[in-house]
């Protein structure tokens, strides 16, 4: 739990508990389109301020989703040389194994730093 505010508890969730879900929630967008990129927003939008914890995570995916779209147009330039076909494939599964790995370290209490992430918001 979080020293700085022991009693608080983003959206009646444990800090750990919420901090995994902000990673997790990159997912929802395969169910419902763009939810995937509003939701991690919205979560971290509404306790940055009340926690350090979630200002890093919310900041770590939210630079991950504005890279990984910059990665995806470059991939789709570099398709006319070839090369764009395997990096938008290693893309595709960056997308997926990063916040996966995110939300567990989350759930453990740690931080994860996404490898090839831009940042955009410090």
């Amino acid at each position: 739990m979080n020293q700085n505010y022991p009693e608080f508890r983003p959206w009646g969730m444990e800090l750990n508990q919420f901090c995994m879900l902000m990673h997790l929630s990159q997912f929802a967008g395969y169910i419902v389109p763009l939810i995937g990129i509003v939701l991690p927003i919205v979560m971290w939008l509404t306790n940055k301020d009340q926690s350090y914890v979630v200002d890093q995570h919310g900041k770590q995916i939210v630079n991950w989703m504005i890279s990984s779209f910059i990665y995806g147009i470059l991939g789709l330039i570099l398709t006319c040389a070839i090369i764009g076909v395997p990096l938008l494939i290693g893309l595709a599964i960056l997308t997926i194994v990063f916040p996966i790995i995110g939300a567990v370290k989350a759930a453990e209490g740690n931080f994860y730093k996404y490898p090839i992430n831009i940042k955009f918001i410090a």
